[in-house]
């Protein structure tokens, strides 16, 4: 369909930070918005606000503004159509007290404006701080769409006074996300270009991605998840390859763990960390690679799934397990408790297994993928119906 309407939309999230998942949030989010706007005849402009906005701009081809001058934000939303909220976990003060307050501010300005506010499959909680349950239902009362990313998420608003037939609980919208070569026409020689530049390593070797992330102060989890995949190593041949999606926080703890584990040299095993990258459609070709993985960060699992390729969560929060429940499937172990033993067992018989595993949640991921879409596919039914 040829499009017929132009809209302005502005996207606040945890964008310009270089953050592997919420980089991938906002890819998947530009991307559903753009294919399904195509559908209706809409072609959206998004205008994102950004604590990086010159790297967000040249990474997304996207006008970006930065997300703390509240002038140009004004301005963005003021010229704007409407404006997304998310998706990611931005609603919560577990992190602290500033971030609840900063994107409902954001939200809130544009229904100042008289700008339609779209919740665009947010994770929300924890929120322990009362006062923002009522300032959370206050917006949330005046936004358009609401979409949340789980069921808990969709209590919680419930328990603070939204009904319950405001809320869609939807797949985190990284579930849509694809490889560049993917997201283009058909095109084999491009395919082919696109794969040469992968940096999967090359190994006949089953390899298994590990995301980890720094947790406990005693480091007593990375602890336990060395000594798992240290048995994993000596009773199986593998490839152990560390995925750094926060740079470089997760590169600190991705070689705590590697000198945990230390030399493999005779155990016909290998050890490695992928590359740091700023582009999350790089870190999804090195998932695409994997064998199995393990994981703490949520949108590693999330890419792991879009994948098919077989995973084994760490739970170090509630999202972890809420995603893991959409698969059928529970944490192999927490944050507090992580037995060695059996996640090495655990992945040696997935390792094993990989078919089984696919043919067994096929269905399952077929369905988020198709419902990752829902939320754009509702942004455009608002703007088809209020277009005169």
């Amino acid at each position: 369909m040829v499009a017929s309407l132009t809209r302005k939309i502005v996207l606040s999230g945890y964008y310009g930070f270089r953050n592997s998942g919420d980089e991938a949030v906002l890819r998947s989010i530009l991307f559903a918005l753009e294919q399904e706007g195509e559908k209706a005849g809409i072609t959206f402009e998004p205008i994102v606000l950004s604590a990086d906005p010159e790297w967000t701009a040249k990474m997304y081809k996207v006008k970006a503004v930065p997300r703390m001058k509240l002038s140009e934000v004004r301005k963005a939303i003021r010229e704007s159509d409407g404006l997304i909220s998310g998706g990611g976990s931005l609603l919560q003060d577990a992190t602290g007290p500033a971030s609840v307050p900063y994107y409902l501010g954001i939200i809130k300005l544009a229904q100042w404006f008289g700008k339609p506010t779209f919740v665009y499959a947010q994770g929300v909680g924890p929120v322990n701080r009362k006062l923002f349950h009522r300032l959370i239902a206050s917006v949330f009362k005046k936004c358009r769409y609401i979409s949340v990313r789980d069921v808990e998420s969709a209590e919680l608003l419930r328990s603070m006074g939204i009904r319950s037939e405001r809320i869609e609980v939807v797949p985190d919208p990284v579930m849509g996300l694809k490889l560049p070569e993917e997201m283009l026409p058909k095109d084999g020689a491009a395919a082919e270009a696109a794969q040469q530049q992968s940096d999967e390593p090359s190994s006949v070797l089953p390899v298994v991605g590990i995301s980890v992330r720094f947790w406990n102060q005693e480091r007593s989890e990375l602890a336990a998840l060395s000594a798992g995949l240290t048995d994993l190593a000596r009773q199986r041949s593998v490839h152990l390859r560390f995925l750094p999606f926060h740079i470089p926080s997760d590169e600190e703890a991705s070689r705590f763990c590697m000198e945990q584990i230390g030399d493999l040299s005779g155990t016909g095993s290998k050890i490695s960390m992928a590359p740091a990258t700023d582009n999350p459609q790089d870190m999804l070709r090195e998932v695409d690679g994997c064998s199995l993985l393990i994981g703490m960060r949520l949108h590693s699992l999330i890419y792991a799934a879009s994948r098919s390729v077989p995973l084994l969560g760490i739970s170090y929060d509630p999202k972890i397990d809420h995603f893991l429940a959409r698969l059928g499937s529970v944490p192999v172990g927490t944050s507090d408790q992580l037995s060695p033993e059996k996640l090495s067992a655990k992945a040696q018989h997935y390792l094993s297994s990989r078919g089984e595993w696919e043919k067994q949640h096929a269905g399952q991921i077929g369905q988020l993928k198709q419902e990752a879409r829902v939320p754009a596919q509702r942004i455009a039914d608002y703007f088809l119906k209020d277009k005169g």
